[in-house]
């Protein structure tokens, strides 16, 4: 059985970096891929607080490429990008059609870009609860 540790999510997560880069020039490529991030949350069980941010990142995101919140690193939505591109990419480390054991690869790459991110994605709840008509 593959084991995802620190390393290897890490490992996962900066080598998406420079198609996340990427996508940020192309909005209505980011879009679609944020399209994927939704549907996909849907299939992946509820453990804990990592797949119960997948909203907040996805809506930081949205609210980045319209230009609504600004005020957020591009690094940072570069990481939270790369860890959109392995939680739909078809081959994962761990297949996703074995239940439970085969998202926590996807769990492991989302709760190290949630790590790299929180602050930022905290400012950004903060900003959201003082503009609650720009909700992306």
């Amino acid at each position: 059985m593959t084991v995802i540790d620190t390393e290897k999510a890490k490992e996962i997560l900066d080598s998406g970096m420079e198609q996340a880069n990427e996508l940020l020039d192309h909005p209505e490529q980011l879009q679609a891929l944020l399209i994927q991030v939704t549907d996909k949350m849907k299939t992946v069980p509820v453990l804990g607080t990592v797949v119960s941010e997948l909203p907040a990142m996805v809506s930081l995101v949205k609210s980045y490429v319209t230009k609504e919140y600004p005020d957020v690193s591009p690094k940072v939505i570069a990481a939270a990008v790369s860890g959109f591109i392995y939680l739909i990419k078809k081959k994962d480390l761990i297949p996703d059609n074995i239940p439970v054991l085969g998202q926590l690869d996807d769990i492991a790459v989302i709760a190290l870009a949630l790590s790299l991110i929180k602050p930022e994605l905290d400012a950004y709840r903060s900003w959201q609860e003082n503009h609650p008509e720009t909700t992306a």
